[in-house]
């Protein structure tokens, strides 16, 4: 019987993909990176999360692995989750699961004041604005290019002291009205913003909340904005390079004095940008050749 039990187990042992990830336990809006090997009978494709989908794609800069993000939502509640690995091995479909650890970040509130118009709007023309606009930047975080525009790490946009940090629940005129969506930097209006990393232009604009603002596509679902710019230097699909000065920072949009405001998405979710950053730099990019 203890044979037959070891024997059991070897095989399961056996059925197991090789995978590493950064970490099983996570908290609400950080990101967890996971790394396979390329093998030449296994397909990788997707993970799954409940009703969120994520793609798996070729290392940018390894041509032995292909990786995944597996970001976790602002709202997501404490609570233990199975993440689905789905592959294909020897041409058939497959599949295996994970447990992930999702603890509450614990994020502070902070009281801001601004104009009231600019809080709960109620122009239906306004409303509309704010409404197409949304719908046009999700298309954007909606869609995962298969190809990576990363060649080396990721820097912040700005050297400067940080204001505000990401996910303090927001109090607009002492009422709730959701959290901190980003980092911001100090920046006096004129203050040059560079890009984070190499990327795609693939939105350049004037928004409602956001002011005139920048959304950098580095690829594979992976997205830096910069908002609230007095001035854009750069125009929409132009290719950039990290350290690129794509504007001037300014005090356009929902604010209460001028200064940068720098936010990240993967896989259409909203997350830390600054852990984001370290993360890809500590794993994506341990092998960069700067």
């Amino acid at each position: 019987m203890r044979f037959l039990v070891l024997f059991l187990l070897s095989l399961v042992s056996l059925s197991a993909l090789d995978f590493n990830i950064s970490s099983k336990i996570t908290s609400n809006a950080r990101t967890q990176y996971i790394e396979f090997e390329k093998k030449e009978n296994i397909k990788y494709e997707r993970l799954v999360d409940g009703k969120r989908v994520y793609g798996i794609f070729n290392h940018p800069l390894d041509k032995t692995k292909v990786y995944a993000l597996l970001p976790t939502s602002y709202y997501q509640k404490p609570k233990s989750t199975s993440v689905k690995i789905i592959y294909t091995k020897n041409g058939k479909k497959k599949k295996e699961s994970f447990v992930l650890q999702i603890k509450d970040a614990k994020y502070k509130k902070e009281k801001i004041q601004v104009q009231k118009s600019k809080v709960n709007p109620k122009s239906k023309e306004v409303k509309r604005r704010i409404a197409k606009e949304y719908k046009k930047a999700m298309d954007i975080y909606g869609y995962a290019s298969p190809r990576s525009y990363i060649k080396n790490s990721f820097i912040v946009p700005m050297e400067s002291k940080i204001t505000s940090d990401f996910g303090k629940a927001r109090v607009y005129n002492n009422e709730l009205n959701g959290y901190h969506s980003g980092t911001d930097f100090r920046a006096k209006i004129g203050t040059p913003i560079i890009a984070s990393n190499d990327g795609k232009i693939v939105l350049v604009q004037d928004r409602f909340y956001s002011g005139n603002s920048v959304i950098i596509d580095h690829g594979q679902g992976i997205y830096t904005c910069y908002y609230h710019m007095s001035e854009f230097t750069v125009k929409k699909n132009e290719m950039v390079k990290r350290g690129q000065v794509i504007g001037l920072s300014g005090d356009t949009g929902r604010i209460t004095g001028p200064h940068l405001h720098f936010s990240a998405r993967v896989g259409g979710l909203q997350v830390d940008p600054l852990q984001l950053i370290e993360l890809l730099n500590k794993n994506l990019l341990l092998r960069e050749t700067i």
